[in-house]
């Protein structure tokens, strides 16, 4: 799927998605959606989790949810209408919460359940009234499990990004997920490929993350990134203070690591439009 801005522009959606849970998934959606606003793109970041953590991580509360992902997939709001400003400039969010634990009942008898986001996104910025509102990027933040949530994040997505902690069962779940996106290509979105695969929670010092990066690098080749996210602290710590870990602790090693990753990623980007 290519949707394009009043100026013609793609906008290119990017599920992060692994099934796998405690892999760094919120946190790649959060930190990355910040150093891609502060490179200078328009950013919507859309949690499809129950649990809300990309949206807290992102600094919108529970009580100030007013519409939400669940709204926009059951069709009482647009994405731009559920978007919510953050403290980043030009980063927004779609806020989620519990009410996406009864999608699967309140959409099982329709038969367009698959396409809901997709075509949300479709609509999405025919609806800004200038180029200053139009989004450059749009960042998914699953759920870890295959259901509906994951389902149309997929088809709405040009990409999956992976994220992949360095921990011994890594590959396990990253076999199932291809198998996943395979299936979904061949079915419900022909376009979608992965973008890139970034190894979270790494730390050079321990035999295990060195054997996992080679393990990963070795299935995936030139879809492993380059930049590697550390093991640290600070990164851990950032969600509690419902901030981005680039507004946290701009200058601790996480940051500079999301960054590089966003400079990585809009490389690849421009390769992907050249081609």
């Amino acid at each position: 799927m290519n949707t394009t801005t009043a100026g013609g522009s793609a906008i290119r959606v990017l599920a992060i998605a692994n099934q796998k849970g405690g892999v760094g998934k919120t946190t790649t959606a959060i930190n990355l959606g910040t150093a891609l606003a502060a490179i200078g793109e328009r950013v919507l970041v859309v949690d499809l989790d129950p649990q809300g953590n990309a949206s807290t991580g992102l600094g919108i509360p529970a009580e100030s949810r007013r519409l939400t992902s669940y709204d926009v997939l059951v069709g009482q709001s647009s994405l731009l209408e559920a978007a919510q400003p953050t403290s980043v400039p030009g980063l927004a969010v779609v806020p989620a919460n519990s009410d996406l634990v009864g999608l699967e009942t309140d959409l099982m008898s329709d038969g367009n359940r698959a396409f809901r986001l997709r075509d949300a996104v479709t609509k999405l910025n025919a609806q800004a009234r200038n180029m200053a509102e139009a989004y450059n990027y749009v960042l998914i933040d699953c759920p870890p499990s295959l259901n509906l949530m994951t389902l149309n994040a997929m088809t709405a997505a040009n990409a999956v990004l992976v994220p992949v902690q360095c921990e011994f069962f890594a590959l396990e779940g990253i076999s199932q997920l291809k198998e996943t996106i395979d299936q979904i290509r061949g079915t419900l979105n022909p376009q979608l490929e992965i973008q890139g695969v970034v190894l979270t929670m790494h730390d050079a010092r321990t035999t295990l993350s060195r054997e996992v990066a080679d393990n990963v690098r070795s299935f995936f080749g030139p879809k492993d990134y380059e930049t590697v996210i550390p093991r640290n602290t600070r990164v851990a710590e950032a969600p509690s203070h419902g901030k981005p870990l680039l507004l946290y602790d701009y200058d601790c090693a996480g940051s500079q690591a999301y960054i590089r990753l966003a400079t990585e990623i809009i490389e690849r980007e421009r390769r992907y439009k050249a081609a």
